[in-house]
Formats: C-alpha cells, sequence, structure tokens
C-alpha cells in the first residue's frame, strides 16, 4: 500500500493530538510504540522515515522540522519500506558498518546462511561449495581477512570455535528468526567478547516474540531433491506475566549436487521476553542443531582445468571398491560428518537509574562432532610393529571434536553530562578435546558408528585402549577489562569516542601423540587502545575516523608447537593489527550511501591452511593492507530499490617467510586471498503484492601462494528470486510463493581458496562453487 498522508482537517493542534493518541493506542494494540507497526508474522517493522536507531529523524543539535507523519499499514503488514531492498540503512557509528533488513533476507532462500546475507556488502566475499547453503564447507573473507579473523555474535553471545576461530553459519540459527544481520568490516565493539576480530565482527540479532499468539510456516522443495519445512509458534502474551516468546524448528535434505551423498540437517531455535518499565527487559535465547553433512573435496587446479566440477578426480566414489586406485578410501560414506551444538544465553538490559545502564548478557555453550576420512591401516601407521596386520584393510579415521564453553560479558553504562562512560568485564571459560580414534569398516565399507561417541565402536588396544592417534585437551580462560568515554561537543555536531581494553587469556593443556603426552601453555596480557571521532556537517553528511588495536592467539594445534610454513614445529607469536578507517556518509530523502578508506598494519599475520594432512597456522610475518569500500543504496522509488557496493584492496606481504629451503622472497608479494577487486549489484521491487529481487556479485582474481605463482580466476554469479504475496485469508496472515534461483547462469567457479600454501609446488586446493539451483518455497503467518 503507498503512503497515505494524513487528511488535512487534522492539521489544527487538537486534531494533531488526537491523531498522535490514535497513532500511539494502534502502535499498542499491535505491540509497539508510536510509528510502528507490526511484520506479517508479527514482526516489529520500522515506520517509514524513521532511522534504525529507532529514534525520531536525526536533527544534530538543529531544532527539529515539523514532522510529516505517514504510516503503510496493510493488514498489519510492513514491506518494501528499507533502502536498497534491506542491504542498507542509515548508519550513525563511527566506523564502517553494514546491516542486513528483513526485507532482504525474506526474499533469500531459507536455507541460506549468515554468510549468503552478507555476501552483497562490501569486501565481503563468501567461498561455499553448494548453492542453498547446506554443506558446512565455506568460509568469508572480509577485506581479504579470513572468516578465523571475525567475531560472530548472536545477541552478544560468541560463536567463533573455541580451538580455532571458525564461524559455521548453518549452526547459528534459522533465516526466518533473524531480526537483522550486521557486517563490521573494519573492528569489534570495545565490549564485544570476542578475541580474533581483526576481520571485523558479524552480529545477528533474533526478531522479538510476537505481542500476539501465532505463528509462521514455510515449505520447499527444489533442485537435488531439496525440501525443507519450518514452523514457529508464538505464544503471545502469556497471561499477567508481561512473558512472551516463540519456538521454532526446521529439518532440511538435499543431495549432493556434484558426487555422492547427502545432508540432513535439523535445528531449533527459542527466544523468550521479559520487558518493563523504562528499558528493562530480559530474554532466553537458545538454538540446537544436528546435523549430518557429506563432503565436498577441494579440488587443485590442474584437476579443475582438466574435469571440472564433476571430473571423477574432484568427487568422491559413489560405491565403495577397494580395488579401485583409492584403494576404498575414497567411498563417501567414509566421510560423513555428524555434529551436534546447543547454545544458550539470557541477554539482559536493566534502567538503575535514569542515567544508569546494566547489559549482562551470560551465556553456556556445548558442541560435539566428528570429521572423518578414509584411510588404510598402513597409511594410518596401525600396523608399525606388528607382522600380521593387513595393511590394505581400509578403516575411518575420525577427527572429534567435544567442546565447552561457558562465560558472562557485563557492561555499564553511565550518562554524565556530555560524557557517555562504559566500564565493562568479560569472563569466558572453554574446554575442548579432540581426538584421533579409528573405526573398523566391513565389507560394503561402511563403519557402524558415524559419531564414534562410544569407545566400543573404535579400534581397541589389546588391553582394551582406545586406538588413538593422537589428541589435544585444552582449557581456556578469558578475562578482559574495558572502559569508554563517548565525549559529545559541539550541540552533538562532535563525538569523540575514546577506550581501553585488556585481554588476559591463560590457556593450558595437554597432546598426545605415540602413547606421549606433552603439556603446554601460554599466558597473553594485551592492552589494545582504540579511539573514534565524528562528525555531523548537516543533517545529510557525516565524516568519521577511528583508530583500533587488535590481536589473536595461534589456534590450539600451534600451542603444542604449531607446523610453520618451514614444515619445523615451532610456538607461534600471537598476531597483532593496527587498523584505521576514514569515512563519509550520505543520508539523503532517497539515496543512502557511504565510502571508506582503510588501511590494516599486521605483525605475526596469522593464516589458516593445512600442510600434508596436518591442519596448520602459517605466520605470514608482516602485512599491510589498503583500500576502499563504497556502498549505495535507494530508498523505494516506485516499489524499487537498487543498491550498489563495491571494493578496491592492495594487501601486501611485508617480510620474507621461511621454508624447508630457505627465505622466500615473498616481501612486496600480494597476500593470499586478496581480491583486488569485487562489486556487487541487487535491484529489489515489493509492492506489497508482486516481489522480487535480482543480485550479482563480482569477485576478481586472487593469489593462493605465498609467491604468487597461482591464483584463483575471478568470478561472476547471479541470483534471482519472484514471488507474490497475497492478501490475508482465513486465518492465514499473507500467505507468500516464492522462486529462488542461485546461481542463475550455473556458472562452473572455484568459489575461494580452501587451504592456501607457499609455493604452486605445495598443491594449494580451492573451493568448487555450486552449480544451479532452484528453489519453491510456499510460506504464510497465522
Amino acid at each position: 500500500m503507498p503512503r497515505v498522508p494524513c487528511p488535512p482537517i487534522l492539521s489544527n493542534p487538537a486534531a494533531v493530538s488526537y491523531r498522535r493518541m490514535l497513532t500511539i493506542a494502534l502502535g499498542t494494540m499491535l505491540g509497539m510504540g508510536p510509528g510502528m507497526a507490526a511484520g506479517n508474522d508479527g514482526t516489529p517493522a520500522t515506520a517509514p522515515g524513521t532511522p534504525a536507531t529507532g529514534t525520531p529523524a536525526a536533527t544534530h543539535g538543529r531544532a527539529p522540522a515539523a514532522p510529516v507523519e505517514t504510516m503503510t499499514v496493510t493488514s498489519q503488514h510492513v514491506v518494501g519500506t528499507q533502502p536498497g531492498g534491506g542491504l542498507i540503512r542509515v548508519e550513525d557509528a563511527p566506523k564502517s558498518v553494514s546491516t542486513i533488513g528483513t526485507d532482504f533476507m525474506r526474499k533469500q532462500a531459507p536455507s541460506a546462511t549468515a554468510f549468503d546475507m552478507v555476501s552483497l556488502l562490501p569486501g565481503a566475499n563468501v567461498a561455499s561449495s553448494d548453492a542453498l547453503g547446506f554443506s558446512p564447507q565455506n568460509n568469508i573473507t572480509v577485506r581479504g581477512l579470513s572468516g578465523d579473523s571475525l567475531g560472530y555474535l548472536l545477541e552478544g553471545m560468541p560463536l567463533n570455535d573455541i580451538a580455532y576461530y571458525n564461524g559455521y553459519p548453518g549452526q547459528f540459527a534459522d533465516t526466518e528468526n533473524y531480526q537483522s544481520v550486521s557486517l563490521q568490516q573494519g573492528s569489534a565493539d570495545l565490549d564485544s567478547p570476542v578475541l580474533n576480530a581483526a576481520g571485523g565482527l558479524m552480529e545477528m540479532t533474533f526478531r522479538d516474540p510476537s505481542m500476539k499468539a501465532g505463528g509462521y510456516a514455510d515449505v520447499s522443495y527444489g533442485s537435488y531433491n531439496t525440501n525443507r519445512q519450518f514452523l514457529r509458534l508464538e505464544t503471545g502474551q502469556i497471561g499477567q506475566t508481561g512473558l512472551r516468546g516463540f519456538v521454532s524448528y526446521s529439518h532440511g535434505y538435499t543431495d549432493n549436487w556434484r558426487g555422492p551423498g547427502h545432508d540432513e540437517r535439523q535445528h531449533i531455535d527459542f527466544k523468550f521476553l521479559r520487558e518493563w518499565g523504562a528499558g528493562n527487559r530480559v530474554s532466553l535465547i537458545g538454538t540446537w542443531n544436528t546435523m549430518v553433512a557429506s563432503y565436498y573435496p577441494p579440488v587443485d587446479k590442474a584437476d579443475w582445468q582438466a574435469q571440472g566440477p564433476h571430473g571423477a578426480a574432484n568427487n568422491l566414489a559413489a560405491t565403495y571398491n577397494p580395488n579401485d586406485a583409492a584403494g576404498g578410501t575414497d567411498y563417501w560414506q567414509l566421510y560423513r560428518q555428524p555434529e551436534r551444538i546447543a547454545y544458550l544465553a539470557a541477554p539482559a538490559r536493566f534502567t538503575l537509574a535514569d542515567s544508569v545502564h546494566l547489559k549482562v548478557t551470560p551465556y553456556a555453550q556445548w558442541s560435539y562432532g566428528n570429521d572423518p576420512s578414509g584411510t588404510t591401516m598402513g597409511d594410518s601407521g596401525l600396523c608399525s610393529g606388528t607382522g600380521s596386520c593387513d595393511e590394505n584393510a581400509v578403516v575411518r579415521a575420525n577427527w572429534t571434536q567435544a567442546s565447552y564453553r561457558s562465560g558472562f560479558n557485563a557492561t555499564l553504562d553511565w550518562q554524565l553530562g556530555n560524557h557517555d562512560l562504559v566500564f565493562g568485564y568479560w569472563y569466558d571459560y572453554s574446554d575442548d578435546s579432540e581426538h584421533q580414534p579409528f573405526t573398523s569398516v566391513n565389507a560394503q565399507g561402511t563403519a557402524a558408528d558415524i559419531w564414534v561417541d562410544r569407545i566400543s565402536r573404535t579400534l581397541l588396544q589389546p588391553d582394551g585402549q582406545q586406538v588413538d592417534a593422537g589428541s589435544y585437551h585444552m582449557i581456556s580462560q578469558t578475562n578482559a577489562l574495558y572502559v569508554g568515554d563517548r565525549m559529545h561537543f559541539l550541540n552533538h555536531l562532535l563525538m569523540v569516542d575514546v577506550g581501553f581494553k585488556e585481554v588476559m587469556l591463560d590457556r593450558h593443556g595437554t597432546t598426545t601423540s605415540d602413547n606421549v603426552q606433552t603439556a603446554a601453555g601460554s599466558n597473553s596480557a594485551t592492552p589494545l587502545p582504540r579511539i573514534a571521532i565524528r562528525y555531523r556537517i548537516s543533517p545529510r553528511h557525516m565524516v568519521f575516523f577511528n583508530t583500533t588495536t587488535n590481536f589473536r592467539t595461534p589456534d590450539e594445534t600451534a600451542l603444542f608447537g604449531g607446523v610453520t610454513a618451514s614444515g619445523v614445529a615451532t610456538q607461534l607469536k600471537n598476531e597483532y593489527s593496527v587498523s584505521e578507517e576514514l569515512g563519509y556518509r550520505y543520508s539523503g530523502d532517497l539515496i543512502i550511501g557511504s565510502l571508506t578508506l582503510f588501511n590494516y598494519d599486521f605483525t605475526n599475520r596469522e593464516i589458516q591452511t593445512q600442510i600434508g594432512q596436518v591442519e596448520s597456522t602459517i605466520n605470514g610475518g608482516g602485512q599491510t593492507s589498503r583500500g576502499v569500500d563504497v556502498e549505495i543504496g535507494m530508498k523505494p522509488w516506485h516499489h524499487f530499490a537498487p543498491y550498489l557496493s563495491g571494493e578496491y584492496l592492495h594487501a601486501t606481504i611485508d617480510s620474507d617467510i621461511p621454508s624447508s629451503n630457505g627465505m622466500l622472497a615473498t616481501r612486496g608479494k600480494t597476500a593470499v586471498e586478496s581480491p583486488t577487486l569485487q562489486a556487487s549489484a541487487g535491484l529489489s521491487y515489493d509492492d506489497g503484492h508482486i516481489f522480487g529481487m535480482a543480485s550479482v556479485h563480482y569477485t576478481g582474481r586472487q593469489y593462493s601462494t605465498f609467491m604468487n605463482d597461482e591464483r584463483m580466476p575471478d568470478h561472476t554469479t547471479g541470483n534471482l528470486a519472484i514471488g507474490y504475496r497475497m492478501d490475508d485469508h482465513a486465518f492465514l496472515s499473507h500467505p507468500e510463493f516464492r522462486m529462488n534461483f542461485n546461481n542463475i547462469t550455473n556458472q562452473h567457479y572455484l568459489s575461494g581458496v580452501a587451504t592456501p600454501t607457499l609455493t604452486k609446488a605445495d598443491g594449494p586446493q580451492y573451493y568448487v562453487g555450486g552449480g544451479l539451483a532452484v528453489l519453491f518455497t510456499a510460506a504464510t503467518g497465522f
């Protein structure tokens, strides 16, 4: 429905007052404040013209103009109101940040992950192994920094793997439950409970539960026998308690688009919320995920050029054959990857006084998974010293990881005059255990238990002990203290934000190899100062500058003497970086945009890779990364909302890197995984009934070796979504039907570097991007 200005008859003061009362009453009945309307499934949606902060249009210290109040309400449903089709919004932070809204997310395939949601934003490049978001074999780079250099938060709860810092977006949440997904390309906030966020921060928020009972459901079916079902139930207000919540469940299944195998996923999200008084709210959120995924082998460039994605050399075997070239170890069932996770958090905000607020987020997590592969008794070393052992017997080599984590983050905010003082403390405790047991294989090539959570189902030694090729057990404790002062001057036109964070990390554990146990540990105490400045030139123009420091410790295997680029086991040093941003933002009546210049200086740059069969960390020495990000979005105009983004990146290695043959002349070479150019474009249309979204993304060439003697070619992919949304019918709220076409031109391409190496001779490997996938979805609120 188009915006309808209020009638002139309400222009007198009494009528305006009455109109405000009517607006407030309508918002109250819908469970929101004035100027808000409910989404098609009860989701709060900001009224047109209201900034994302929920405050009136910023006046920046000047007298506000007389408001022109408009409302877009269609059966409690607001659609097509977000700039750039939901790919951009008005931001006022003194740093680079981009936020995805519900207008964009609701047009994507329901199986899409948080990585997929941000793939069109400046600096972001997503390397995936399938087209529909099921496979856990994916990665994201931001300004050339890999996914293990990003922090991941869900409503203030950290989600990074505690041993290797990676994020696994298929575990985070179901797409239907997100209210927003934001990407801070440069650094994390002062109060963010993350350790490794030199590359930025991805923050996800759940939608708030609806004020009225009901729900939302969708079902999908499409390419590769993909089927998915989702159901969310809303409690509404529970009696007089002020409590409301939702619980959702989803199930998804898909066959591998290349090679044999299939993925199956089950997922539960929930959120319960209680609000009272002025700004007090406590919520309980949780996620449970279980999945059994198949494996997409990464490919080397020679096999890719010779055979493409469907060649036998690039895929696992569909049948078990111990007489084939791989001796049966390439059978797809030997690589099935099971995993289970559970996240729980209770974010809370309390108003202690008019100017004093307290935020507390306690959390607890558990995860378990197995990353297996096929091998033989001889190759695994199980026949060592045993004359009667069958060296050709196939076994499954497992890699299990069980992790427990808990902690809390507390922030006190005290507004004192023109100062906004912040005091905070973050504590995190984690316990991670990893083992490499083996499982026997029957005549059909299958193992009795893919989870390997029972010792009795693994290979045992004569004394009954489990055969274990090696193990790691690490306990980590993080204590972080931070303090900040956000100062406002010139009637709030100028803001200066200074902060300091001291991170103290204690890690200790043991490793077992060849029945020999070795203890190791490390202690780090790192000061991290920062400063940011923002100046509002006018209500439409803003400039900002910031400088931030970050650090990260090596991952778990490196704690016990990681394998360096030279192949020598040594204790790796902590990475440290300093980054700067200089940016400009424009927010007009029709156009929203930003331009950001950035610079990074790294010491002991840490890069994850694989050397032989060992997951390893390379100390890449010094690195300098410089570039520019730009994004522009248009507010809906005749129901159309275009969006453009792009990045130029110049990342260089600043030092020579040692190898087994001496020092490699890498100084001045281009850093790996750092495409010089990337660009995205999107065009959204939504008139309340007919809607669609077309997008295209270009990723430039990027090097996969430190010596720059091999690189991944550039690629361009496009997605399309079209659909129709109906009016309310009986108890159904806006039923809709949608078709999603991912990689619509069926490009055969390498989507990212899986294992960067020193030279071409070391054999870098790549992810293969998914082929064309079509998914039909029917959805409705109720």
